[in-house]
């Protein structure tokens, strides 16, 4: 009897130290804290997805704007790489736009430094909060893009910044394979691809890209009394700066653009040697090929006078064309 009142007992206080803790369990407050942290980490992540979305579409604005071609061959990749090639694009040209943008080389040294900081604090997940590095750490981190290009294009555009002619063509290319074929280098690996061929394919794409935007933007440049072509070129034919600044169309100055063009037309010959062994997929970061082909045949139908009025209008065909190249793969 004695054991069978002990056993009660001791049964009705486990149930009584049971009624505290579960009132704990169910505390209102508790419940109010965890469902405002609830709230909290929702209202978190659609903060983050709307920031992502903010920081995508400034991207595609800034290319779409002030890169169209590129804006137009980043749309016919695949999809898991476009959104990274928007991304590239948007950096090279916040890059590309900080020489016409600032009076004094000093202020442009400063824009070049901070994104030099931003490139190392990307590679160590701490991107600055700014759409275009926003979206860069996006491609880096899915990627595993090579720090080495980036830099490669900043360092190059610094030293841009001196605001002088090429020495000679030697020197563009230079330049050229510093930032545009550094750039073909970083979509290739976009597109999942590390292959020797296409990498020397790219670099002569790249080259043939960097001088064809150098005679594209002569007539820009000489509006504002700059010349960027090279020197050892314009002495050999006897063309001065202020030729070029006078936007001349003797016979002169129509040499000089026919060596450079013909120097980036021979890049291109050179690419395509090595169209045998270059991966199908690649032809996709090649898709820029179009967009040298179609100036280097207008500036040649109008006999090499890089001031022609016909070469300051878009072709509404490219679009059309880098859209048939893409289906066919091939540069």
């Amino acid at each position: 009897m004695a054991a069978g009142i002990s056993a009660i007992h001791g049964l009705l206080s486990s149930k009584t130290s049971l009624y505290p803790a579960l009132h704990k369990k169910i505390s209102p407050s508790c419940v109010c804290i965890k469902r405002a942290a609830g709230i909290q980490s929702v209202r978190a992540a659609t903060s983050a997805t709307a920031d992502s979305q903010i920081n995508e579409k400034y991207c595609l604005d800034l290319v779409r704007s002030r890169d169209y071609d590129g804006f137009v061959s980043s749309l016919l990749l695949p999809e898991e790489a476009r959104r990274s090639s928007l991304a590239l694009r948007a950096f090279n040209v916040e890059l590309a736009q900080v020489k016409d943008s600032v009076s004094q080389k000093t202020i442009g040294l400063m824009r070049m430094q901070f994104w030099k900081t931003a490139i190392e604090e990307i590679y160590r997940d701490e991107p600055p909060n700014q759409p275009v590095s926003s979206e860069l750490w996006r491609a880096v981190r899915k990627h595993y893009l090579t720090k080495r290009w980036l830099l490669r294009i900043i360092t190059e555009r610094e030293k841009d910044l001196d605001d002088r002619a090429y020495r000679n063509l030697q020197e563009l290319e230079k330049y050229a394979e510093n930032t545009q074929s550094s750039l073909i280098y970083l979509l290739l690996e976009c597109l999942g691809l590390k292959n020797v061929h296409a990498d020397h394919a790219a670099s002569h794409i790249g080259k043939a890209q960097g001088i064809v935007t150098c005679l594209r933007a002569t007539p820009y440049h000489s509006s504002r009394r700059k010349v960027y072509l090279p020197m050892d070129i314009c002495m050999l034919h006897g063309a001065s700066q202020e030729d070029f600044i006078r936007g001349s169309r003797e016979q002169n100055v129509r040499d000089v653009v026919y060596d450079i063009a013909s120097q980036a037309h021979v890049h291109l010959q050179h690419a395509r040697s090595f169209s045998n062994n270059v991966p199908a997929a690649a032809n996709l970061a090649f898709l820029q090929t179009v967009v040298l082909e179609d100036y280097l045949h207008r500036v040649r139908r109008a006999d090499f006078d890089v001031f022609h009025p016909s070469l300051k209008n878009r072709n509404p065909l490219v679009p059309i064309q880098l859209y048939i190249r893409s289906w066919r793969k091939s540069y």
